[in-house]
C-alpha cells in the first residue's frame, strides 16, 4: 500500500505530544496530522525556532513516525467568524484572543495562519488542513430573511481575509486544504464552488475531503471526489452513523450531546457508520489521490484507546491501491514488442 494511514492529533491534544507519538508508533500508524493546539505544535515557534522544530522531529525520529500534514482548524475558524464569543475565547490562546475586540481576533488568527504556513514549510511539509470560519453560516436558515447582497458580502469577506493568508502560501511552497464542514465558508457542494470562485480558483486554497461532513447532509462523498477531484489535497476518515425509521430524530441534531440516541446522526469510530468506504477508496484510486490517509477520531460512545487501532486495521483492510494493469490484459495474445 502506497498511502501512508495517519493518525490526526487534534482528539489527542490533552495528551503529551510525546505519549500520542508513543501510542500511534504503537498501534501500527505512519505517522500524523499533527495539530496546532495543546503542545503538539507552536506555529509561531515553528516559523522562527529552528530547535523547536528540530525537537518535534526528533521525537517524531524516536517512535519511527512521519508528519504528512500539520493543521490549525481553531484559529483559522476565527479568521471569518462572526460572531466571535465565549467558544473562540474557550479555544484560542491568549496571544490570539487577545483583548477580544472581535476585529483584533481576526487578524491576529489570520497572522497564525500565515505563521502556520512557514512551520509547515520548514517542518516539509506541503499542506495544512483547517477551516476558514464564516460570517454568513449564521444564515443558513435563511429566516429572518437574509438579502442576496448580505451572502455575496460574505464570501467577499472571505476572499479579503484569505486571499492575503493563501499569498504566504504560495510564498513558501505549501497549499492550503479547507475542511468542507458546517459552520465554514464552504460546507456543503455549492458552497464550495461558490468559496473556489470567490478567490479566483486560485491552487493555493484545496480541500480536505472528510465524507462524515457529508453524509449527515445527504451529499454523496464519492461524487464529490469526482467533482472537485484535482483540489482533494488531503483526506480525513472519519465515520457517521444516520439515524433512520422513527421520524423523530431530525439532521440538525436538535441541540443534543454527541451520543445522545435521539440525535439524527453522530459521529463513530470508522467503519462503524454508513460512509461507503469501498466506493470512496476505488474513488480516490481513480482520482489519482496518493497522499496520506488520516484517521480523524471520534466517538462519543467509544473509548478512544479501543477505537484508534480498531480504526486503523478496518483502514489497512479496506484502503488497497489502483492496479498496473488491467485485469483483462492477461487474455491478450499478443506479444509485447
Amino acid at each position: 500500500m502506497s498511502r501512508p494511514v495517519t493518525l490526526f492529533t487534534g482528539q489527542w491534544a490533552d495528551l503529551p505530544f510525546t505519549e500520542v507519538c508513543r501510542l500511534a508508533s504503537s498501534w501500527g500508524y505512519d505517522g500524523l496530522e499533527i495539530a496546532c493546539w495543546g503542545d503538539h505544535l507552536d506555529p509561531d515557534r515553528g516559523a522562527i525556532d529552528d530547535d523547536y522544530l528540530a525537537g518535534k522531529r526528533a521525537v517524531l525520529d524516536e517512535h519511527g513516525l512521519k508528519v504528512f500534514a500539520i493543521s490549525n482548524h481553531l484559529k483559522g475558524q476565527a479568521v471569518c467568524d462572526d460572531p466571535i464569543d465565549q467558544r473562540h475565547r474557550d479555544m484560542l490562546p491568549d496571544s490570539v484572543w487577545g483583548d477580544g475586540d472581535p476585529e483584533g481576533v481576526r487578524r491576529r488568527a489570520a497572522e497564525q495562519m500565515k505563521n502556520t504556513a512557514r512551520t509547515a514549510a520548514r517542518l516539509g511539509v506541503d499542506t495544512v488542513v483547517g477551516f476558514t470560519g464564516s460570517a454568513i453560516w449564521k444564515y443558513v436558515a435563511m429566516f429572518p430573511p437574509v438579502g442576496q447582497d448580505v451572502i455575496d458580502a460574505g464570501y467577499q469577506d472571505f476572499a479579503d481575509r484569505w486571499n492575503p493568508i493563501l499569498d504566504v502560501f504560495d510564498e513558501v511552497g505549501v497549499r492550503f486544504a479547507h475542511e468542507v464542514h458546517p459552520s465554514e465558508i464552504a460546507y456543503d457542494y455549492w458552497s464550495t464552488k461558490r468559496a473556489l470562485d470567490a478567490i479566483g480558483n486560485r491552487p493555493a486554497f484545496g480541500l480536505n475531503w472528510d465524507p462524515s461532513h457529508m453524509m449527515w447532509q445527504d451529499l454523496d462523498p464519492v461524487g464529490f471526489l469526482l467533482d472537485f477531484a484535482d483540489r482533494i489535497y488531503h483526506v480525513d476518515c472519519k465515520d457517521v452513523k444516520l439515524a433512520t425509521g422513527n421520524g423523530r430524530n431530525g439532521r440538525l441534531g436538535s441541540h443534543l450531546a454527541w451520543a445522545d440516541p435521539r440525535r439524527g446522526w453522530d459521529f463513530v469510530s470508522t467503519g462503524h457508520g454508513d460512509v461507503p468506504w469501498e466506493r470512496c477508496f476505488r474513488t480516490l484510486n481513480a482520482i489519482g489521490y496518493q497522499g496520506p490517509i488520516s484517521i480523524e477520531w471520534e466517538d462519543a460512545g467509544m473509548d478512544r484507546l479501543m477505537g484508534a487501532p480498531e480504526a486503523l486495521q478496518f483502514v489497512r483492510r479496506h484502503l488497497f491501491d489502483a492496479p498496473e494493469a488491467a485485469f483483462d490484459a492477461a487474455f491478450s495474445t499478443r506479444e509485447a514488442d
